[in-house]
C-alpha cells in the first residue's frame, strides 16, 4: 500500500451527489477544497452494512468540520444514481437520508486507485484521507471491510494538525483538543514528560 503522507493529494474529477441532491458531473477536488482543509473518505459500496453507520456519524458530525474549515467528501465505487438512490432510501430502512456533504461516483475504480485502496480490484477499503490546505495529505488511515471508522477520532486528528500549524509544537500521545503540546526539542519533551508522564 502507497503511503500519501507528505504528498500531494490525488486530484479527481468525477460526478457527484451534493448535499441538496444536485448532481455535479465534474466534481473537482482541488476545486471544492481551495484554501480548506479535507477529509476524503472512502466506503466499499452503497446499500451495504457498516457503510451508512459511517456516513451518518461524517454527517453528524459535519458541523464539526466546518467550523474548522474542513470540507467532507465520500467516495464510492457506485454511480450517482446509485448514491441519490441511497439518500433517497430513510434511516429506518437501512438508507442514508439527508447527507450535506458530497458523495463521489468512482465507477472506473480510477480514484480508489491513486488513493491506494481499492481491493481486489473490486471494492474501496474503509480508507480516511486528511489534507491540509495546502492540498498535501497529513493523514491516512485505512480499515479493512467490517472495521467501522471512529469520527471522532479524525476530528481529533484534524485539531492535533491545526494546533501544530497554529503553535509549531507538537502533539504527544493522546492529545486532545485544549491539552498542553510539547516543544519539539529535547527540553520540551522533558519537561512534557515531567509533567505529564502518569496520564498516557
Amino acid at each position: 500500500m502507497s503511503v500519501l503522507v507528505g504528498k500531494p493529494a490525488p486530484d479527481f474529477t468525477a460526478a457527484a451527489v451534493m448535499g441538496d441532491n444536485t448532481i455535479v458531473e465534474e466534481f473537482n477536488l482541488r476545486t471544492q477544497t481551495q484554501g480548506k482543509y479535507a477529509v476524503i473518505f472512502f466506503w466499499p459500496l452503497d446499500f451495504t452494512f457498516v457503510c451508512p453507520s459511517e456516513i451518518v456519524a461524517f454527517e453528524n458530525r459535519r458541523a464539526e468540520f466546518l467550523k474548522r474549515n474542513c470540507e467532507l467528501i465520500g467516495v464510492s465505487v457506485d454511480s450517482h444514481f446509485t448514491h441519490l438512490a441511497w439518500k433517497n432510501t430513510p434511516r429506518e430502512q437501512g438508507g442514508l437520508g439527508p447527507v450535506s456533504f458530497p458523495m463521489v461516483a468512482d465507477l472506473t475504480k480510477s480514484i480508489a486507485r491513486d488513493y491506494d485502496v481499492l481491493s481486489g480490484d473490486a471494492v474501496a477499503l474503509r480508507g480516511t484521507f486528511i489534507i491540509d490546505r495546502s492540498g498535501t495529505v497529513r493523514h491516512q488511515l485505512v480499515n479493512d471491510l467490517p472495521l467501522g471508522r471512529n469520527v471522532d477520532e479524525t476530528l481529533r486528528t484534524l485539531d492535533a494538525l491545526q494546533f501544530v500549524e497554529t503553535h509549531g509544537e507538537v502533539c504527544p500521545a493522546g492529545w486532545q483538543k485544549g491539552k498542553a503540546g510539547m516543544k519539539p526539542d529535547a527540553a520540551g519533551v522533558a519537561r512534557y514528560m515531567a509533567g505529564h508522564h502518569k496520564d498516557l
